[in-house]
């Protein structure tokens, strides 16, 4: 399917490569199992509710409730030279995760979050062994922040969506779909865009008929706008519920095979993510946090597209923050 911001002026422009299956592959091996083979959840009750059969992996059952553990294994374990010490920025989740890959191979890890960071994942950081920094009105500031500490200190910096490593782990998400489970779609959160390249990359190669739709939150539409114009947009806030894909900055080195890795991007409401965590919750008891439920919320947001259809979605984060959690789900 040829995406919707293609432009036939860059056809005759080098192809950006896709991951490589085999790296993807080999990523598994250096992943904890607690996050691997993750199940599919599916029920009648929603499929009503969202007008297709949707098929929604959950990547919110292991230990810190993200799929961002699979690329921080994968990262810790073969990108690091023994005691490597590292800093990054995070919004919570990566951070969890890197901090806990780091802490079972030996490197001390630092993480930056913003002033107004979930205090559920700062608390999650700190119980996982992270340093944790606050700086910055947000992610991108904070990043900004840890970019600045890491080269003070001699730390290597870490930028999630930036490393390979990081992606292929995320990918394997896509192997575990792909030959399971038969699907005309996939909608796919969309951040930095680790989860986008990894399980994209896995699909065009695996599944290459199935439509792959990356998933932003309307107020936060950098990603979007830079993905549909072809150079890094930015924009001056993201002041969206969902942390998780809150960018205002993309990187730009990853924007050609970002694009690759779908065939369209779809902005959603901050109304359509709060039904769609009510809607996880309700049908398939799943506690979601808003980026988690953000492919849900594209569903909703536009149901004749997906109409009578099976679509895949991925559930990628849980740590929900204690006000919304009371305020939607009533615990």
């Amino acid at each position: 399917m040829v995406a919707v911001f293609d432009d036939p002026r860059r056809a005759a422009r080098p192809m950006t490569p896709l991951l490589a299956i085999e790296a993807i592959e080999a990523a598994r091996g250096h992943i904890d199992p607690a996050h691997l083979d993750t199940p599919v959840a599916t029920s009648a009750a929603l499929d009503a509710a969202l007008g297709c059969h949707l098929l929604a992996k959950i990547e919110t059952a292991n230990p810190i409730g993200s799929f961002k553990a699979r690329g921080a294994d994968a990262f810790v374990a073969t990108a690091l030279a023994p005691g490597e010490a590292v800093a990054c920025a995070s919004a919570g989740n990566f951070g969890q995760g890197l901090a806990r890959a780091c802490a079972r191979r030996g490197h001390a890890c630092t993480v930056f979050v913003s002033r107004h960071a979930n205090p559920l994942k700062v608390e999650a950081l700190r119980r996982f062994g992270a340093d944790v920094h606050v700086a910055g009105e947000d992610f991108d500031a904070a990043k900004d922040a840890a970019r600045v500490y890491a080269g003070m200190h001699g730390l290597r910096f870490v930028e999630d969506g930036a490393e390979p490593a990081i992606a292929e782990g995320a990918g394997t998400i896509g192997l575990e779909l792909a030959p399971s489970h038969a699907f005309d779609a996939i909608t796919v959160p969309l951040g930095n865009g680790a989860l986008l390249t990894g399980v994209g990359s896995a699909l065009r190669l695996r599944a290459p008929r199935v439509e792959i739709v990356a998933v932003v939150a309307r107020a936060a539409p950098a990603m979007q706008r830079s993905l549909v114009e072809g150079r890094v947009v930015r924009t001056d806030d993201a002041p969206t519920i969902a942390d998780g894909i809150a960018v205002r900055v993309p990187i730009a080195r990853t924007l050609g095979l970002l694009r690759r890795c779908c065939d369209d991007v779809v902005d959603v409401s901050e109304q359509h993510l709060v039904d769609a965590i009510v809607l996880l919750h309700r049908h398939l008891g799943l506690v979601a946090e808003p980026a988690g439920a953000a492919g849900v919320a594209a569903v909703l947001a536009r149901p004749r597209r997906y109409a009578g259809r099976r679509v895949a979605t991925i559930v990628c984060g849980a740590n929900l923050a204690a006000p919304l959690r009371a305020q939607l789900l009533g615990a």
